[in-house]
């Protein structure tokens, strides 16, 4: 029998200093997104995630509480297990870095590395920072602190092993150089370019100032350092050094999957680690931007973290799992309110995916009896949604290869919006009131039901309850074997006859006076200012410097809804080349959401963002007029995020 195409992905293995929050949740819940969809496809998938549970940071925290590191970490990587299982992550091996499989492989390849003279012992002096368990030169400090997190570092002079790295910088410029995949986005390449460019030095591996973490095997006074340790893992997990027919299956990664703040770990010291010890690099290592807050970064330090554990009890494990995945543009880093959050759920589930299904259902209740009829033969608006359908699958596929998730979502979506649009289009309400038009209802009613049942099968990955949920009301599935992803390309494959029964709403709206918003009141709409009548109003010049500060691009309106309980503002959400954004208008009383929606319209880019109502507006669309306000719109050839100049 012909083995299974494998596909290896991993998280991060995270630090167990306190409980993990929504960002930690976010990186853990795209792999297994990913996952999902390679299994989906008919991949052998090994999906690795873990905690990474030495240093001296952790020896010190437990010393705090008068307790042994290992009872210490114990209890928090329990909940992070639990975490994991509330979001549902189907992860093949849960790594711990205090496991004996691991400690043992840390020691053999220290040994080895040691032994091929890539490892050697001296006297090191330099600056450290304990909560990021990394040195420092003078010339990497921000101005006196730790660049990476901004805390004060320590110098610190103690005998250490030492790694050879600068031996193999010129062989990684040019695998980076000869593989533009190996780093993604673009702006982490470049950093990890320049980075080595400006010279490598000596990696310290070893420390003698704590005692946990794993010995050096030939001098027990020295520990491995935790990165070096850390590292190892994404090998000990696939059988590195102990299974070799394992270890063959799925080396090299095809994934490695972070948090930007670590991209020069795993594009740097990891590959030189894999160099040294004469392995394939991983395929790709993909460093995602961070969630922020208006605080800024979300950190344990800072006490501003958000738990995801709360909001899955609140929303349930499908909305948060979507509004993950939605957020973060591939590369960028977004923002998270609650209001933003259930402002999404609202909008993409309860409006736009929940009610085409509560609609379907009830049409095919009131019209056949709660039976799926056979289909006629399809007219142009048939072939429209079909053509729809395959765009679909074929964006979701590309986009979720490129681990562009936001945009995969954005594809699903899309077959949304056009079966939301079918349904007035051709009015089965009126279809039914005439005999002769029967067929031509039998059609419409499939056609819904076979777009709701590749829409289930593309969103599957990111919401794994979705399908089985919804097939309890429209039963389209045979849920004794899971379906695959390649059955999304294929238009028709909803059995005529299936019976559907309404149910409660997949996604009940949220109502937003449950939450605490913004005082903030929103700007008035362009055009409205009002001016003295004995003072004309005069524009106040401006040089072309000050002009060129403005940033103004072209931006597409990919989602717009009114805003509750505030008559004048609409929500936009817009593409801007790579990046989304959520900007708050003062136009509802001069168009609907449908109008502006696929539209393309001029954005103040590097407005300062304001919270209006509880919604973060990150910039300001352009709009004219006086008692008419007509909003700016550009030509549709003109790509997302041009200037405008």
């Amino acid at each position: 029998m012909q083995r299974k195409k494998s596909y290896y992905i991993t998280t991060p293995i995270y630090y167990p200093s306190d409980n993990l929050h929504i960002g930690h949740a976010y990186t853990t819940v795209a792999a297994d997104c990913m996952a999902r969809f390679k299994r989906m496809q008919g991949y052998d998938v090994f999906y690795l995630t873990g905690t990474d549970e030495h240093g001296q940071k952790i020896e010190k925290a437990a010393r705090e509480k008068g307790m042994e590191p290992i009872k210490y970490v114990d209890g928090i990587v329990e909940s992070i297990r639990q975490l994991w299982e509330t979001m549902l992550i189907t992860h093949t091996d849960f790594i711990r870095t205090t496991e004996a499989r691991h400690e043992q492989l840390v020691q053999k390849i220290f040994n080895k590395v040691y032994e091929q003279g890539d490892i050697f012992i001296s006297q090191y002096e330099g600056w450290y920072c304990t909560p990021c368990e990394t040195f420092f030169t003078e010339r990497q400090l921000a101005e006196g602190n730790c660049p990476d997190c901004g805390r004060e570092v320590e110098l610190l002079k103690e005998e250490s092993y030492f790694f050879n790295m600068a031996k193999y910088a010129d062989r990684l410029l040019e695998h980076i150089e000869t593989h533009p995949e190996f780093i993604q986005p673009e702006s982490r390449r470049n950093e990890v370019v320049n980075f080595i460019k400006m010279g490598l030095e000596d990696l310290c591996v070893s420390r003698t100032t704590f005692q946990w973490g794993v010995p050096v095997p030939f001098n027990q006074k020295h520990v491995v350092y935790v990165w070096f340790d850390a590292l190892i893992n994404y090998l000990t997990a696939i059988g590195y050094m102990d299974d070799e027919e394992k270890f063959k299956q799925y080396w090299p990664a095809d994934v490695h999957l972070m948090a930007k703040d670590i991209i020069r770990f795993h594009a740097i010291i990891w590959p030189i680690m894999l160099m040294a010890l004469d392995l394939p690099l991983p395929k790709k290592v993909c460093a995602h931007g961070w969630i922020m807050l208006e605080g800024g970064k979300m950190s344990k330090s800072k006490g501003n973290v958000v738990d995801p554990v709360v909001l899955v009890k609140k929303y349930g494990v499908d909305a948060v799992r979507y509004y993950l995945v939605r957020e973060l543009s591939f590369g960028q880093d977004g923002y998270y309110s609650e209001e933003m959050l259930v402002n999404r759920i609202n909008s993409d589930l309860a409006n736009d995916l929940g009610n085409l299904i509560s609609r379907t259902i009830a049409m095919i209740e009131r019209y056949f009896d709660g039976v799926i009829p056979a289909p006629g033969v399809a007219e142009a608006l048939d072939e429209d949604l079909i053509n729809a359908a395959r765009e679909a699958y074929r964006e979701a596929t590309e986009k979720l290869d490129k681990l562009d998730f936001a945009s995969y979502i954005v594809a699903t979506r899309k077959l949304v919006s056009r079966a939301n649009k079918y349904i007035d289009e051709t009015a089965p309400w009126l279809l039914a009131k005439e005999e002769a038009k029967k067929e031509r209802l039998t059609s419409v009613m499939y056609n819904l039901a076979e777009s709701i049942r590749i829409a289930l099968i593309l969103l599957a990955p990111s919401m794994p309850t979705l399908l089985s949920r919804a097939n309890r009301q429209m039963e389209i599935f045979d849920l004794s074997q899971n379906p695959s992803w390649d059955e999304a390309a294929e238009w028709g494959r909803c059995k005529a006859g299936s019976k559907v029964s309404r149910g409660e709403p997949l996604f009940p709206r949220i109502d937003l006076k449950s939450l605490e918003s913004g005082e903030q009141q929103p700007v008035e709409s362009p055009g409205k200012k009002k001016v003295e009548k004995s003072q004309p109003a005069v524009p106040e010049l401006v040089d072309i410097e000050e002009f060129a500060r403005i940033d103004l691009r072209v931006a597409e309106v990919i989602a717009c809804e009114k805003m509750k309980k505030a008559d004048k503002l609409l929500v936009l959400r817009l593409r801007v080349g790579e990046e989304e954004r959520t900007v708050v208008s003062g136009i509802a009383q001069y168009y609907s959401p449908e109008e502006l929606l696929g539209k393309k319209v001029v954005l103040v880019a590097n407005l300062k963002p304001v919270k209006l109502r509880g919604v973060l507006s990150q910039g300001m669309i352009l709009a004219a007029g006086g008692d008419k306000v007509e909003v700016l719109l550009v030509d549709q050839d003109v790509p997302s995020g041009s200037r405008v100049k």
